[in-house]
C-alpha cells in the first residue's frame, strides 16, 4: 500500500498471494474454454475444476455456480432474469420486493423493471439496525402474493454492515411459492455462507471483495430456478450468461473463494477484535461519535450479527467528504459509504432509511477492515482521528 493505512476493504481487498500465482499461472496459457482442440480443453478443464472448487468452498453443486464478471452483472441477472421468467409465465407477477438498504445494483434493477417493464417496486422497512425482519417480509408477501415476482434481500449490508436473516428471510419467502434472491459480496468468505443450506434460490458473489480479482464474479443460481438471460450468444454457463469465460479470472476467483472460506473463522475473529479497538480509540477522542448498524455481540443464523471488519460511524457537526479528504491528507483511505451523483455528494440511503436524519447521513465515514489490516493500521487512525474531527467542524461551521 505503499505506506497507506488502507481501511477500504469493502469497496475493494488486496488480491491473496494464492490467487495471484494461480492467475499468473493461467494467464500464460492461452485458450478459449469453449473450443474443441487441445488448448480449449484444458482451459475447460480449468474452468471446471475452479467451478467445482467454488462450490465446494460454499455450499453448492458445479452446476449451481454460473460465472460472470462479479457482483454487478451477478444482481442485474438475478434480478431481471427471475422477474422476466416469473412474469412470463404468469403476467400478474408484477410486484418486486427488495429491501430499503439494497446495493444500488439491486435497487436500480428493480428501478430499471419499474420503469420500462411494468414492475411494480417495493422497498421492504428496515429497522434501526438496519435488519429486515422476518414479520416485515410476512407481511408484504401476505398482500396479493400471486402477485410477488421475487425477493431479493442483500446477506449483510455494505455500508453499515449489518448481517440479515436470510435463511429464515428465504423460507419465508418460499410458503407463498416466491423466489428469494441475496446480494451475499460482503459476506463470502468472512460469514458461513452455506447456498443449500440457507435455501435461497440465487446468491451473488464478487472475486475482488475477498482477495480476488476484479472482474470476476458467481451467481449461485438452483438448478430448478427458471430465469431469462440478459446476454445471448453462444449459450454458455445453463444458457443463462452466454460469452467467452475468462479463464484466469475464474482460476484466481476459484484460489481466493477457497482460501478466504477456509480462513474465515479465523480472519473473523481477528478482524472483529481490531474492530472493537478501532470503534473504542475513536470514542475515546470523540465521545460524541456513533457507531451505525448492529453492535456485533450477537449471533444471526450461526454467525456474527455484524460484518466482523465494518466500522461505520457518524461525527455530529461534520460532513463526510471533508473527513475523507482530511484522513486521505494523512495516508488513512476509507470511505463514506454515500452515493455520489453527477460530483453532488448524497447522504446515504442506508442510514436515511434506518431512520437516521440528513446531517447524521451525510456526517459519517466506513472504515472496513481485511486480511491486511493490522493494530499499527488502528493505531494510525486513532492518532488522528481527534484533529481530523475538529477541522472538519470548524469548516462546517463557517
Amino acid at each position: 500500500m505503499q505506506g497507506a493505512t488502507y481501511l477500504d476493504h469493502a469497496a475493494t481487498t488486496p488480491m491473496l498471494e494464492s490467487a495471484v500465482a494461480a492467475m499468473t499461472d493461467a494467464l500464460r496459457r492461452t485458450g478459449n474454454a469453449s473450443s474443441l482442440h487441445g488448448a480449449g480443453r484444458r482451459a475447460r478443464r480449468a474452468v471446471e475444476e475452479s467451478r467445482e472448487r467454488i462450490a465446494a468452498a460454499v455450499g453448492a453443486r458445479p452446476s449451481e455456480v454460473v460465472l460472470t464478471t462479479g457482483g454487478t452483472e451477478s444482481d442485474n441477472l438475478a434480478v431481471k432474469g427471475l422477474y422476466w421468467a416469473r412474469h412470463s409465465a404468469d403476467d400478474r407477477r408484477r410486484r418486486v420486493l427488495v429491501s430499503a438498504i439494497e446495493h444500488h445494483a439491486v435497487l436500480d434493477s428493480a428501478e430499471w423493471l419499474a420503469t420500462h417493464e411494468g414492475a411494480e417496486v417495493e422497498l421492504l422497512e428496515v429497522d434501526h439496525e438496519g435488519r429486515v425482519r422476518p414479520e416485515v417480509l410476512r407481511a408484504a408477501l401476505a398482500r396479493e402474493p400471486e402477485r410477488v415476482a421475487l425477493v431479493s434481500v442483500m446477506w449483510a449490508n455494505n455500508e453499515v454492515g449489518t448481517v440479515n436473516p436470510i435463511r429464515e428471510l428465504a423460507a419465508i419467502a418460499h410458503e407463498f411459492d416466491v423466489p428469494l434472491h441475496t446480494d451475499a459480496v460482503q459476506a463470502v468468505g468472512i460469514l458461513p455462507v452455506d447456498f443449500a443450506a440457507c435455501g435461497v434460490d440465487a446468491l451473488t458473489l464478487t472475486g475482488h471483495k475477498l482477495g480476488g480479482p476484479i472482474g470476476a464474479g458467481a451467481l449461485l443460481l438452483g438448478r430448478e430456478v427458471a430465469l431469462t438471460p440478459l446476454l445471448h450468444g453462444g449459450g454458455q454457463e445453463r444458457d443463462v450468461r452466454s460469452g467467452t469465460l475468462d479463464t484466469p479470472g475464474v482460476v484466481g476467483l476459484a484460489a481466493a473463494v477457497e482460501q478466504s472460506v477456509a480462513d474465515g473463522p479465523r480472519r473473523a475473529t481477528q478482524l472483529a477484535g481490531l474492530r472493537d479497538d478501532l470503534v473504542g480509540k475513536i470514542r475515546a477522542t470523540v465521545p460524541d461519535a456513533t457507531l451505525n448498524g448492529d453492535p456485533g455481540t450477537g449471533v444471526v443464523e450461526g454467525g456474527p450479527s455484524r460484518l466482523p471488519g465494518n466500522a461505520h460511524l457518524s461525527f455530529p457537526g461534520c460532513e463526510g467528504d471533508s473527513l475523507l479528504m482530511l484522513l486521505d491528507a494523512h495516508g488513512i483511505e476509507c470511505s463514506t459509504g454515500s452515493a455520489c451523483t453527477a460530483g453532488v455528494a448524497q447522504p446515504s440511503h442506508v442510514l436515511l432509511a434506518m431512520g437516521a436524519g440528513d446531517a447524521t447521513a451525510r456526517g459519517s465515514l466506513r472504515f472496513s477492515l481485511g486480511h491486511t489490516t493490522t493494530a499499527a493500521d488502528v493505531d494510525a487512525v486513532a492518532a488522528v482521528i481527534g484533529q481530523v474531527v475538529e477541522r472538519a467542524r470548524k469548516a462546517g461551521a463557517r
